[in-house]
C-alpha cells in the first residue's frame, strides 16, 4: 500500500495508521446499514485497496473496468470471482478502452463518465453501450484538474452534487443543484451518500456545515493516509 501510485506530494502514508483508518471506514459503512465484505490483502498490487477502480456495480449487472495504469492491470482478474458470487450478468471493458471506476458517477439512473488521464473515450463509449443495454443512460464529462471525476465531484443527495474547481460550472451538470467548494476545501469533494447519510472526509468543518445546511446527516471519516495516495472515500469500496 505504501508503494502505491501518487501525485499528492503529501509524504508517505503511515501503514499502521492506515489500517486503523480502514477499520473505521468499514465501521462507518456498517453504521449506515450496509453489510461489508472485506477482501484479503493482495500484496502484488499496492493500489488494490482502491477497489472502486476495478468495477462498476449496478442493479442490472456488473462491469469490470480496465484501469489505465499498467501496474493495476491484474486487479480486475482478482475481482471477477468475487463479483460472480453476487451478479449473474458481468460485462467488461476491453482494449484499447481504459476506464477507472473513480471516473463514473451515478446520479439517479444516469451515469456521468469522466474523460481523464485514466479513462479514455473508447472506454467511456464501451461503458455507455453497456449501460444503455442495462436500460440506463450515460454521458461524458471532461476531467482536467483532478485524477478522477469523483475526485472533484460526488452526488450527495438527489440531483445534488458537491463539486470543486472546474467541475462546479460544467454545462453537463446544468440540470443539477451544485454545492460549490472553495479551493482550499476541494479535498472534501469525494463523499459517499448512503441511506440518508453522507460520509465526509474528516477535517473540513466548513463543508460539514454546508452539507448540514442542506438538511443532510453527516458522518466524518478520517482517511488522511489514503489521501496521500490520491485516494478518497469512494475509492475504498464497491457499493451496491
Amino acid at each position: 500500500m505504501v508503494s502505491g501510485l501518487t501525485n499528492a506530494a503529501l509524504g508517505p502514508p503511515d501503514y499502521a495508521k492506515a489500517l486503523v483508518q480502514h477499520r473505521q471506514y468499514v465501521v462507518a459503512l456498517e453504521s449506515c446499514g450496509l453489510e461489508v465484505l472485506v477482501l484479503e490483502p493482495d500484496e502484488a498490487f499496492p493500489d488494490s485497496t482502491f477497489i472502486e477502480d476495478t468495477a462498476l456495480l449496478t442493479a442490472h449487472g456488473a462491469v469490470i473496468t480496465r484501469p489505465a495504469a499498467p501496474s493495476r492491470a491484474g486487479e480486475t482478474t482478482a475481482i471477477r470471482p468475487v463479483l460472480e458470487g453476487f451478479f449473474r450478468r458481468i460485462e467488461e471493458i476491453t482494449a484499447p478502452g481504459t476506464l477507472d471506476g473513480g471516473d463514473v458517477m451515478q446520479v439517479g439512473r444516469h451515469f456521468f463518465i469522466g474523460l481523464s488521464a485514466r479513462t479514455n473515450r473508447t472506454g467511456a463509449e464501451q461503458l455507455i453501450a453497456i449501460l444503455t443495454g442495462f436500460g440506463m443512460s450515460a454521458s461524458t464529462v471532461p476531467v482536467t484538474q483532478t485524477l478522477h471525476l469523483k475526485t472533484g465531484a460526488t452526488c450527495v443527495a438527489e440531483q445534488t452534487l458537491l463539486a470543486a474547481g472546474g467541475l462546479v460550472a460544467r454545462p453537463e451538470f446544468s440540470a443539477l443543484t451544485i454545492l460549490p467548494l472553495a479551493d482550499e476545501q476541494a479535498g472534501a469533494a469525494n463523499c459517499i451518500a448512503i441511506n440518508g447519510r453522507v460520509l465526509l472526509p474528516a477535517g473540513f468543518p466548513q463543508v460539514r456545515q454546508q452539507l448540514a445546511d442542506q438538511g443532510l446527516a453527516v458522518l466524518e471519516v478520517d482517511i488522511s493516509e489514503f489521501a496521500k495516495l490520491d485516494g478518497g472515500l469512494t475509492c475504498l469500496s464497491l457499493r451496491f
